[in-house]
């Protein structure tokens, strides 16, 4: 790495060689669409533990995704935001699911579609027994935004652990992406059900993909 690489933070301290490869071996099985609801009643049976990824719209969420799994066509990307419109569940080995939520925030599309969406989002956040933790997705050229701080504190209220993750590193130079962690970090002081730590990702470079990898594995043993 070079000084003028970004470095990656952990999110659980320095991971061992074992950690990494034990992340490596889950996001290896086979990852597969099961299921897509777009209402509460339309849920799959909570049988899993689950990981959400919550994010404004195009910060990436199905790319991540795709990242961690290994596939280019997974889950959908789209330049177009707002293209996931429902709760889309994948079963990862059948030891956990991944859940691609509905991103919040995106103003071109109708007033009452949008409140759906978030809605649905709030809702399956607060409610969902089997989630063991949300992935909030922050574009990292941009920092957490008004909408981004809502979700933050409707995590708080339900006691919904949390982790920042910032998305397309690779389009932001050093001291920009730097200078926005540091700034992430300071506003999660607030947050009491947050992980005191950012997580730096580029989906397309492959940053910080084995480091998630590995905090994501450990969910699935207890």
């Amino acid at each position: 790495m070079t000084d003028t690489e970004p470095k990656t933070p952990s999110l659980t301290g320095n991971l061992s060689d074992a950690e990494i490869e034990a992340g490596r071996l889950l996001f290896a099985q086979a990852c597969d669409f099961v299921w897509g609801a777009d209402a509460l009643s339309q849920l799959p049976e909570a049988t899993l533990p689950e990981v959400a990824f919550a994010g404004r719209s195009n910060v990436g969420k199905s790319s991540l995704i795709n990242a961690l799994t290994g596939r280019r066509t997974l889950a959908r990307t789209s330049n177009t935001p707002g293209r996931t419109q429902q709760l889309n569940f994948f079963d990862l080995g059948g030891r956990l699911r991944l859940v691609d939520m509905p991103g919040y925030g995106y103003a071109k599309e109708a007033k009452d579609k949008v409140e759906a969406w978030n809605t649905l989002v709030r809702r399956f956040l607060k409610g969902r027994v089997v989630l063991r933790r949300a992935l909030v997705l922050i574009d990292s050229r941009h920092g957490l935004k008004p909408n981004d701080q809502e979700i933050l504190t409707m995590l708080d209220q339900a006691a919904v652990p949390y982790q920042i993750v910032l998305t397309k590193a690779d389009k932001v130079k050093p001291q920009a992406l730097d200078n926005v962690r540091v700034q992430t970090l300071a506003a999660l002081k607030k947050h009491p059900a947050a992980f005191p730590e950012v997580h730096v990702t580029s989906s397309d470079k492959g940053l910080g993909i084995a480091e998630l990898r590995a905090s994501l594995a450990k969910l699935t043993e207890y």
